[in-house]
């Protein structure tokens, strides 16, 4: 439970809040690259403010105020210019600071006017736009192992969640989740559509892995790593548990990412929780399906996106995969949860640790120190879950579970089966399987 100054401390991020000035110090993903290239202005809404992304003809990103200074017409229907945007009404040009370098038809020379729009520096990595809104010099922008990851093809899911942000973030930090929101609401849905026998009769199904989560928990627990914390379930055989054992759950990626699957695998996910404001979020899952050595995977160009439907054309939510299941107890706590009334219970301990993380790092900013994961100079790959998969031994690739199983209906549990990639993937996923068996028969000859 949080004091009704503790919540606003962590939930509010707008300008010259303590949450806000903490998210001013990270690069934050805006939109995936490839909007632009169909539409090369868009308005965006960020951390309470709102801006204007465009490209401009030169290929040059800028991110400016949305407001022109002449006559506050609205800057999402400039028009690009070979370095920067023009306002449609009267052509006023911006460049990437927000300075206005030409006003047409006020005459020559032209005095330069003190005004400026507010500019914040932009830069693309993976396929998505991030933008710098801190203090300036802007720090490195880091090259997470899933953005930068060779021999993959990757697509971006966006959704905007009308909720607070922390509420999509302290997903990750609760591990026990699964086995009610996944698994038993899973198997409700499906029982209600009729579909429960067509759709989880493979035991590998989903829905029976997860409701598996929740027999036999000894205790949680979670650790502070260099870039977040890991978290998990201890489980005991004596208390039902089909052994003893230790179950990692997501990785947590601060301040905001967390990380599915492991890097290298043939389906792994930074899902991305980006403050819109106090009451709404930009919600990235940015997913990458890897190919071991032996494989090669398609070649890509752009990264394509879509936006997975949370309803139906009805207006109802569509809770037969797991995005959507999540997103649906995300709102249903209200627009900003009000955690002065929660019952924390044993398995919410990730929860502590992620809300007293996030606070331990609004405190260095306030005492003007750099917070976690801040590089003045990135590494070439950030690795968040440790060491990537050693691909030299066969049996790394028999651990990932269904999901490197698409090619044989997987895919329909999660919001991956809406993108545009995904019959590329089910053959990436077909040909890595081929792979596999190749391997275990010459393992199999080897020891003959």
């Amino acid at each position: 439970m949080l004091t009704k100054e503790q919540n606003e401390r962590l939930t509010s991020v707008g300008p010259g809040t303590p949450g806000g000035e903490l998210m001013r110090r990270y690069w934050l993903p805006i939109a995936p690259f490839a909007e632009l290239l169909e539409n090369p202005v868009k308005k965006v809404r960020i951390l309470g403010e709102d801006l204007t992304l465009y490209k401009d003809k030169s290929g040059h990103l800028g991110l400016i105020g949305d407001r022109c200074l002449h006559r506050n017409v609205d800057m999402k229907f400039g028009i690009p210019d070979e370095c920067g945007l023009r306002c449609p009404y009267h052509g006023w040009l911006y460049n990437e600071t927000g300075n206005c370098v030409e006003r047409p038809m006020e005459g020559a020379p032209q005095a330069e006017i003190k005004q400026k729009l507010k500019g914040y520096p932009v830069r693309e990595l993976g396929g998505l736009v991030f933008a710098y809104m801190g203090p300036l010099p802007a720090p490195d922008l880091p090259r997470w192992d899933l953005l930068v990851w060779p021999n993959a093809i990757r697509q971006i899911g966006i959704n905007i969640i009308d909720c607070n942000w922390l509420q999509c973030q302290e997903n990750t930090g609760d591990p026990t989740h699964s086995a009610w929101a996944h698994g038993h609401m899973f198997e409700y849905v499906l029982e209600k559509k009729g579909q429960l026998e067509d759709r989880s009769s493979d035991n590998m199904h989903t829905l029976h892995q997860r409701k598996r989560v929740g027999v036999g928990i000894k205790e949680i627990y979670a650790n502070q790593t260099e870039h977040g914390f890991r978290k998990g379930i201890r489980y005991s055989k004596a208390l039902g548990a089909d052994s003893d054992k230790d179950q990692e759950h997501s990785t947590v990626i601060f301040p905001f990412y967390t990380q599915t699957g492991k890097t290298g695998a043939t389906r792994s996910e930074y899902q991305i929780r980006v403050p819109i404001d106090d009451t709404h979020t930009y919600h990235i899952c940015y997913q990458a399906y890897s190919a071991p050595p032996g494989v090669e995977a398609p070649k890509q160009d752009v990264v394509p996106y879509y936006i997975p439907p949370t309803h139906d054309e009805k207006g109802e939510p569509i809770l037969d995969y797991v995005l959507a299941q999540d997103a649906i107890v995300w709102v249903a706590q209200g627009p900003i949860a009000d955690r002065t009334t929660e019952l924390l219970g044993r398995t919410d301990i990730p929860i502590v640790v992620l809300r007293r993380q996030l606070d331990e790092q609004i405190k260095r900013v306030e005492q003007g120190l750099e917070p976690m994961n801040f590089f003045w100079k990135s590494p070439d790959m950030i690795h968040p879950t440790g060491s990537p998969p050693d691909y030299s031994k066969p049996e790394t690739l028999i651990k990932h579970g269904f999901r490197k199983y698409y090619h044989k209906g997987f895919a329909n549990d999660d919001a991956d089966r809406y993108g545009p990639l995904i019959e590329t993937v089910k053959d990436l996923h077909r040909k890595i399987e081929e792979y596999e068996i190749k391997l275990a028969g010459q393992a199999v000859t080897e020891h003959a």
